[in-house]
């Protein structure tokens, strides 16, 4: 029996409620109820789309404004389903403020955890910005990964929001 692939093909398109153009990428915003769930960085090629919902509408309000702010601080009911580990990694991420950044190593010594596994939780964040975890480095002062990417576009988007933080 034959599979049908548009199906398939259809499951792995992502429901946006809002396309926002930056500068560095077209965000995929996703929210659930009252929640946002999800940001993704999309190719910026990609159109924009308006806002569906009051919902989409504020969280792009709210992106916008830290555009042109970068110590914007967002008010925005997030749900992110995680490990225990990933959620303590998640808000010792959310504690470091706008033009600051902190190693995966000082992040492991808070939280009696190891480098990795902050940069496998970093790498699990399905709220970027909201959840800033471009904001964590190599303790060498390098970049480190961003987006389970150790090179390439991630490691661009990456720059281009500690820059614009340390504006």
């Amino acid at each position: 029996m034959r599979k049908n692939n548009n199906n398939h093909k259809a499951e792995l398109v992502r429901k946006y409620q809002a396309q926002l153009v930056t500068p560095f990428a077209v965000l995929g915003i996703i929210t659930e109820e009252d929640w946002l769930t999800d940001i993704d960085y999309l190719p910026l090629n990609v159109p924009s789309m308006a806002p569906q919902g009051y919902l989409a509408k504020e969280v792009c309000r709210q992106l916008q404004a830290y555009l042109v702010e970068p110590d914007f601080k967002f008010d925005i009911s997030i749900h992110i389903a995680g490990t225990p580990h990933q959620r303590r990694v998640w808000q010792a991420i959310q504690d470091v403020s706008s033009g600051s950044t902190v190693s995966y190593a000082e992040i492991a010594a808070q939280l009696h955890s190891a480098p990795r596994a902050v940069g496998r939780a970093c790498g699990a964040n399905r709220i970027p910005i909201i959840i800033p975890c471009h904001r964590v480095i190599s303790k060498n002062g390098g970049l480190g990964g961003f987006m389970n990417s150790s090179d390439g576009n991630p490691l661009e988007i990456k720059r281009w929001l500690l820059r614009h933080e340390s504006t």
